[in-house]
């Protein structure tokens, strides 16, 4: 038995209720993760307030992230005991997310965690870290390095 957030709708109304699930309730998948962290972001707010047209298919566990270990996979790039972090792959909206203690996934979302990083420490940086990664990214691919400023003006650099 584990606990999970779930999310039901009766009358166009979203229902949000911690409840206890056995592993045989779980979506199918070939990796059985132990959620040790997720973050909570704006979108699982939305998800879980009703607000806004995030969740796709219910009943469904929110959670757009999280981190944990392997406790069982039947696909051979993933052993019990190795540290995953997830995020994006349609968790919280067409799959159930990450405010579990357990989640069934498919082996193509996980990710190897670096040594370095904590499951904590990768929730703490989390989706929007993650995000705001590739924004800067995108930055420097347009120019812009470390160490400059730019000021913009009406569209036009000051």
């Amino acid at each position: 038995m584990f606990r999970a957030l779930m999310l039901t709708q009766a009358d166009r109304r979203t229902h949000a209720e911690l409840v206890e699930l056995d592993e045989s309730q779980l979506p199918p998948g070939d990796v059985t993760v132990r959620i040790e962290y997720s973050s909570l972001n704006f979108k699982d707010a939305l998800a879980v307030t009703g607000r806004g047209a995030v969740v796709k298919h219910w009943p469904l566990v929110p959670g757009i992230d999280l981190a944990g270990v392997v406790e069982r996979s039947s696909d051979p790039a993933w052993q019990p005991g190795d540290r995953v972090v997830v995020n994006g792959w349609g968790l919280g909206e067409t799959e159930w997310g990450g405010l579990a203690q357990k989640a069934r996934l498919s082996p193509q979302c996980l990710l190897r965690l670096p040594a370095a990083f904590t499951t904590r420490e990768a929730m703490a940086i989390a989706t929007a870290g993650y995000t705001a990664a590739l924004c800067v990214i995108a930055l420097q691919r347009h120019g812009l390095e470390p160490g400059t400023t730019r000021c913009w003006s009406r569209g036009r650099p000051a």
